[in-house]
């Protein structure tokens, strides 16, 4: 940094966003194979890919960002522009979900019986362990904003415990929504109802645990003193992608649990 007359990051040559490319493809084609042939070799070759280039890549930012100083606040801005877009990719990417939904229940046709509910499809009771994975979601945004709030206050120790919360929290949800999976009287095979609520229900659930992993890499990052009140976008990033996902649980639990049932 001493050796520039600007402020922003020049990012050196990387090669974990070409690794990445190639092990997604690994793993969309060992998902064709796995489907087809039951075989998952590629699958497997390429999660393990996968994974090692995250961690890598991780490595690396986290590097520039806490020892070697290249995120300086103009850089942090631009990171901060960037998370923005990427949320508001995601909001589109649910909202063809939920169109996908409405479209067919606003007007069920003669195909569906008419009715919405399909008939022969037995919904799940949105009083149920939605409603208990709705409050432990709403439980875990207070939780995330509780350590955002200590975090930016100076309370290590507050910061910790409720980091941790939010993230039993989250793993809590992810295990309910895998009973409720198991125990679902339908499947994704019948017919709209089943194809659009295991999607948006199913991508949801991938989100929450990506999330989850996020904020396990800012719990580590914590422990090990990354994080100051000033410097922290790293955990602010977590918290935004948090809320995100809590807020289309709330707008999938009103729309597909509780009015689609």
């Amino acid at each position: 940094m001493t050796q520039q007359t600007h402020a922003y990051h020049m990012v050196n040559p990387s090669p974990w966003p070409l690794t990445g490319a190639l092990s997604a493809l690994l793993m969309t084609t060992g998902l064709i194979m796995w489907f087809h042939y039951n075989s998952t070799t590629l699958l497997l070759l390429g999660l393990t890919t996968n994974t090692l280039t995250i961690y890598q890549w991780w490595r690396d930012i986290i590097r520039e960002s806490t020892f070697q100083g290249h995120h300086t606040p103009v850089v942090q801005k631009g990171l901060r522009y960037g998370m923005i877009l990427f949320i508001i990719s995601e909001v589109f990417f649910f909202f063809g979900f939920f169109w996908a939904f409405y479209h067919s229940s606003l007007a069920p046709t003669p195909e569906l019986g008419g009715c919405w509910p399909p008939a022969g499809i037995t919904p799940l009771n949105p009083l149920d362990v939605p409603l208990l994975n709705t409050s432990v979601l709403l439980a875990s945004g207070v939780s995330i904003t509780w350590a955002h709030h200590a975090l930016m206050e100076g309370h290590r120790g507050h910061m910790l415990q409720s980091l941790l919360i939010t993230i039993m929290l989250g793993v809590y949800f992810t295990l309910l929504q895998a009973s409720e999976y198991y125990e679902a009287p339908f499947t994704i095979s019948d017919g709209i109802y089943g194809s659009t609520f295991f999607m948006a229900t199913g991508f949801h659930g991938l989100h929450v645990i990506i999330g989850s992993t996020f904020l396990i890499i800012c719990l580590m990052r914590q422990l090990k003193f990354h994080f100051t009140s000033t410097h922290h976008f790293g955990f602010e990033a977590a918290a935004w992608y948090w809320h995100f996902v809590d807020v289309v649980w709330l707008f999938l639990y009103v729309s597909i649990y509780w009015w689609g049932s």
